[in-house]
């Protein structure tokens, strides 16, 4: 099994936590993850274990006190900053991904804006692209 890299990681465990911020994974938000970690560079050599392996991880600490806080943590401890706009394309992927923003994905993309220190500009260009990539008639 090829060792999966921080940042690869944290990426992941980015968008797991947007999945489940709203207590419900739907099939379309892990489709997107397991895409996204198929076919974007930043992935390059992250397999289908590693994947799994990092989302366990995040359900695992998600379900330790103080959770959500220290994943969040963890991801900015682990991304580069010039990567803190990318995790925040992923977040907004796949909170785009079922065709709807729950209140609490919401909540926690405007969270991780801060916290990742993405730009209010940048942020704003990141969701419509999002919301454009999934719109439907």
């Amino acid at each position: 099994m090829t060792a999966m890299k921080d940042h690869q990681a944290a990426l992941i465990h980015t968008m797991v936590l947007v999945s489940a911020a709203d207590r419900e994974m739907t099939d379309a938000e892990m489709l997107a993850i397991g895409d996204m970690v198929k076919h974007l560079p930043v992935f390059e050599g992250c397999t289908s274990e590693n994947l799994i392996a990092a989302a366990e991880d995040c359900a695992a600490l998600l379900n330790a006190a103080e959770g959500f806080d220290h994943v969040i943590d963890k991801i900015r401890a682990a991304l580069p900053q010039k990567l803190s706009e990318t995790a925040y394309a992923l977040a907004c992927e796949i909170a785009a991904a079922d065709g709807r923003a729950s209140q609490e994905e919401l909540k926690l993309l405007a969270v991780l804006r801060v916290r990742l220190a993405v730009g209010r500009l940048p942020a704003a260009a990141i969701e419509r692209g999002a919301a454009a990539r999934h719109m439907t008639l």
